[in-house]
């Protein structure tokens, strides 16, 4: 039987031989550890993670295909998708990127994922791919706010506030340069499958594409052809906005982002945006209303919020209403005395300095001669007063706490998305603050 070879300790010993175990701290390696003690007891993580289990989240579920018994790899839990960004957007992470760098980095994620892996495209395509059922969750964080008190509907807040839009000044572009470039991308995607078999066929030193590359090539040149379909087809619209015939021939269309439009922002300058409108009741800072907008004035604003805060709120309106000197016209004025709130918004100065702005005109609704005369009151002036505290507070706290400084998606229904979860976000917070501050546990607060 063969001896087991032992080596000396006299003899000299190369460390790059040896076969050793050494600390690879920048790599993915699995920790043993109990995540559940990864954080303190009452960590936002915990209580956003118990906040989502309180609501019905089906909705998420729809598109799922997997099941128990089938083939395929299981999928992440919406609920875990769901308050992954909701815990994020609380921390100002608006991103896909970086909340998957975070969900390997930082311990409040890796507690929520427990152990399930995440990648940056489940991310982002979940963020905008729930639109109905962000909607139907936002109703729902409602009905908990509204039960606990929250909503008053005393007072309704609205304002808009223009976000930096995820294209560039230069994609904007007129008529003429959108169809050629649209002809020379319609030429490209027709002759795309001639020229890879043409390649194929070809010998050359350098190796062939792959089928991915291929693959690739081909959406990407499909991609850019429906936006500049889309960009032509937002041309009306544009030039329907614009004053007079030089201003419509001068329309022009983003090819990277053709809903967004150049707005004047709130320093003074002009670029590409989208106008987020929010409606903030007055008594606890509640959102009740949220809609995104590619118009850049926020004088028709109002009907539609009007209509989403009575559908979200139960068929219910606010008493007053609130709005500031962009917002007022005679349309709106009326609708709130139609729907029987009182408007509040400053009486815009008339163009000549000897008209007193107050004193009602000949063709004045009876609506607008009330809102003139109310506004001229003591009590009008310090109740408009609430708005700077409530709708100006909540767009202040979307900037700066909730991340909402520029879009990192395109297109309207995507925008609405991160709107919602903005909103949503900033909704559960209040919740959780609510049953906290009175010590109720999450897992009781089930009415």
């Amino acid at each position: 039987m063969a001896r087991k070879k032992t080596r000396n300790s006299s003899e000299s010993i190369d460390p790059a031989q040896l076969r050793l175990r050494e600390p690879a701290r920048a790599d993915i390696t699995p920790v043993p550890a109990i995540l559940d003690r990864l954080l303190p007891e009452g960590h936002l993580a915990r209580l956003v993670w118990e906040a989502t289990g309180l609501l019905d989240l089906t909705p998420f579920y729809t598109g799922l295909v997997v099941t128990k018994e089938g083939p395929g790899r299981a999928a992440a839990s919406p609920r875990l998708l769901v308050a992954l960004w909701l815990y994020a957007f609380s921390q100002g992470i608006t991103s896909a990127r970086r909340l998957a760098s975070l969900c390997v980095e930082d311990l409040a994620y890796i507690w929520l994922c427990g152990g399930v892996t995440m990648n940056y495209h489940s991310l982002s395509d979940f963020r905008v791919a729930h639109g109905a059922a962000l909607e139907q969750l936002m109703i729902m964080v409602l009905g908990r706010l509204l039960h606990a008190g929250l909503v008053q509907l005393e007072h309704g807040a609205q304002d808009g506030v223009r976000v930096r839009a995820s294209a560039g000044a230069s994609s904007f572009h007129r008529q003429p340069t959108l169809e050629k470039c649209w002809q020379e991308a319609r030429a490209l995607v027709e002759a795309l499958p001639a020229a890879e078999e043409e390649g194929a066929e070809e010998d050359g030193d350098d190796d062939p594409p792959s089928g991915g590359q291929r693959a690739a090539r081909e959406r990407a040149a499909r991609e850019r052809l429906e936006r500049l379909e889309a960009a032509l087809a937002e041309l009306p619209a544009v030039r329907a906005a614009k004053h007079g015939p030089q201003e419509r021939d001068d329309a022009r269309v983003s090819t990277t982002d053709p809903q967004a439009r150049v707005m004047k922002m709130a320093d003074g300058g002009f670029r590409p945006a989208y106008n987020l409108q929010f409606t903030v009741d007055s008594a606890h800072g509640v959102v009740i209303g949220v809609r995104a907008s590619n118009g850049g004035s926020d004088m028709n604003q109002m009907p539609l919020m009007v209509k989403q805060v009575r559908q979200w709120c139960g068929g219910k309106l606010p008493k007053y209403w609130l709005m500031d000197g962009g917002f007022p016209s005679v349309e709106a004025i009326k609708l709130g005395a139609a729907v029987g709130m009182t408007v509040l918004a400053p009486v815009p100065a008339p163009r000549g300095k000897e008209r007193d702005r107050y004193a009602p005109r000949p063709d004045d609704p009876p609506a607008v001669v009330a809102w003139r005369q109310r506004m001229t009151t003591a009590a009008a002036k310090e109740i408009y007063k609430l708005r700077a505290a409530t709708v100006e507070w909540f767009n202040a706290q979307a900037r700066e706490r909730y991340g909402l400084q520029r879009l990192r998606v395109r297109g309207l229904l995507k925008v609405q998305c991160i709107a919602l979860w903005t909103a949503l976000t900033h909704n559960l917070l209040l919740w959780i603050q609510y049953l906290v501050r009175r010590s109720v546990p999450l897992a009781a607060a089930t009415a």
